[in-house]
């Protein structure tokens, strides 16, 4: 026999599970031992209230324009028109005001002061009010979604913070579009948002895990040309030069989260395009705070290679791979780990991307003459136990970070190059002492992000045998390798991957390593020294992720060379 809600039994597993991620109305169900429908029933009779299921509130009409979509969306509420009085309350002129959480008095007072007028009151389960909610959110999406400050008002140098008091009342579709698109790339979690002008509009593209996926078009020349003028404004940018490259910056309060948009124009045939990088710096900070290499989806021997390579007392740490292959994130986790307060940790890069706590973090302001070779310096005059140079791009940087990691700093850098090996030429390019490089680096840290299968829609895969070969994979060797995909579902936008996971090769030096490089051996020379000290390539680890139905076969041969 169940127990009877008590506004006591409400108090106490609150009191009890401060803080905690489950939400009341699940601890309830827990301690009472009843399911949904018995929930709300008790709710109702505790507080007098009507209950409201996903069926009812599909009969009712939402009215976002007493409480917009955003304040509804945040605080998990709705406010409803009821004229078929399908809730019994016998008020169909009334507005209805829908809970999940009627036990907060300061829920309640809120919704008081937000409305301003007489209302009914009824409660639905958070899972019903998730589902009706995400079946309005595409049509209301746009500007309730964005707030704004004094647009005159720059945050930083450089950057502006966009205001609901200067957007709320302009009702210009080129504004409702660039507002929704914004706020479209932050729910999906996408890195980058290409605007891209064609002959007959603009083409709208989000990077998601990666890869590109069509997120909209809108048509008409003109369209296209206000949508990159807006933006321009945006960022503070000259809408009338349209010849040349511009780059710029704009912050904008999303649901509550600060987020900075870096943006780029750049001409083309049919007019200009735009790519906005997406750094939801709020939305990570969390994630950032507890960040070690562990949750990176890296094999554990790699884990325990870096690890090892952090904890010299000093050398040169690379980690190398393209744009977006997540080194920054590597050096993060790394630093985080290894940050215990009793050594000076100062990075400087190119921006600070998010914050670490305890750690000196040094933005580079090239107008103000602060580049990442000047502050290389100043940082060695400021007794640093380790280094994080956020990018080397020349001669100048490599130079200094090689004297550092010389003279007892573990300095850690990333730099661009395909593999481990090409770490050598890049720095030979740009005229760098080959001695003095391998005398410093300890080792290399090469670097690429594959997406994971949706679990969602996660089916199991056959390849064929031409396609094994192809992969220089003999059919007969796997027998027990677990071949999954996903089909492709609402969740993963119909790609079949669902988020991403890092995977690594790792170069640690030791004497027959250097030798070879500092005597400018051929490459074969070199993979066959670091062979024998038991380096992965990084196709090798990305098949054991295959092996796994972590992902798959395409989507190594997306990131990595065969062969």
């Amino acid at each position: 026999m169940t127990s009877a809600l008590t506004l006591d039994l409400v108090q106490r597993l609150r009191s009890e599970n401060a803080g905690n991620t489950v939400v009341l109305p699940q601890l309830i169900q827990d301690a009472l031992g009843i399911g949904p429908i018995s929930y709300l029933h008790e709710v109702s009779r505790l507080f007098g209230i009507k209950s409201a299921h996903l069926p009812e509130l599909e009969h009712m009409t939402p009215r976002f324009d007493l409480l917009p979509f955003a304040e509804c969306y945040e605080r998990n509420c709705l406010v409803m028109d009821d004229p078929k009085d399908v809730l019994h309350q016998m008020a169909a002129n009334m507005p209805v005001v829908v809970l999940t959480d009627p036990f907060s008095a300061e829920m309640r007072n809120w919704i008081a002061n937000r409305l301003h007028r007489r209302h009914l009151v009824a409660i639905a389960h958070p899972d019903d009010m998730r589902v009706f909610l995400a079946k309005h959110e595409r049509k209301h999406r746009a500007m309730d979604q964005v707030e704004v400050g004094d647009d005159s008002v720059g945050v930083d140098e450089g950057s502006t913070t966009i205001s609901l008091a200067s957007l709320a009342g302009d009702t210009r579709p080129v504004v409702k579009l660039v507002n929704s698109t914004l706020y479209d790339a932050l729910k999906n979690k996408a890195s980058d948002i290409h605007f891209e002008s064609t002959v007959t509009g603009i083409q709208i593209k989000y990077r998601i895990d990666g890869v590109l996926l069509a997120g909209g078009q809108a048509g008409g020349v003109q369209i296209a040309e206000q949508v990159i003028s807006r933006l321009k404004v945006l960022a503070e940018l000259d809408i009338s030069e349209r010849r040349i490259p511009q780059d710029g910056r704009f912050k904008v309060v999303i649901s509550g989260r600060e987020v900075d948009f870096r943006v780029s124009i750049m001409p083309s045939i049919h007019g200009e395009d735009a790519v906005l990088r997406v750094l939801d710096k709020q939305g990570a900070d969390d994630a950032w705070k507890t960040l070690r290499l562990d949750i990176l989806g890296l094999d554990t021997d790699t884990i325990a290679q870096i690890r090892s390579l952090a904890a010299e007392p000093y050398g040169l740490l690379l980690v190398t791979g393209p744009t977006g292959s997540g080194k920054s994130t590597t050096l993060y986790a790394t630093l985080s780990e290894i940050n215990s307060g009793e050594e000076k940790i100062i990075t400087i890069e190119d921006p600070v991307e998010y914050q670490l706590p305890g750690i000196l973090q040094i933005p580079v302001n090239d107008k103000k003459g602060l580049t990442f070779a000047r502050g290389l310096r100043s940082i060695l005059r400021h007794d640093p136990d380790k280094i994080l140079v956020g990018e080397i791009r020349d001669a100048e940087t490599a130079t200094i970070a090689i004297q550092a990691a010389q003279t007892g700093h573990l300095v850690f850098a990333s730099v661009h190059a395909n593999n481990a090996f090409s770490v050598m030429d890049r720095f030979m390019n740009m005229g760098i002492d080959r001695h003095s490089f391998t005398d410093a680096l300890i080792g290399v840290v090469a670097q690429r992000l594959i997406r994971r299968v949706c679990p969602h829609c996660v089916q199991t895969d056959a390849p064929s045998e031409e396609m094994l070969r192809a992969n220089g994979i003999p059919p007969e060797r796997v027998a027990n390798w677990r071949f999954r995909k996903g089909k492709g579902c609402e969740q993963c936008r119909g790609t079949g991957y669902l988020g991403r996971k890092a995977i690594a090769e790792v170069l640690r030096t030791n004497d027959e390593i250097r030798q070879v490089l500092s005597s400018n051996r051929p490459i074969g020379d070199l993979r066959a020294a670091a062979a024998r000290a038991g380096f992965a390539p990084l196709r090798r680890i990305a098949m054991r992720s295959v092996a796994r139905g972590e992902t798959t076969l395409e989507e190594i041969n997306r990131v990595t060379v065969v062969g």
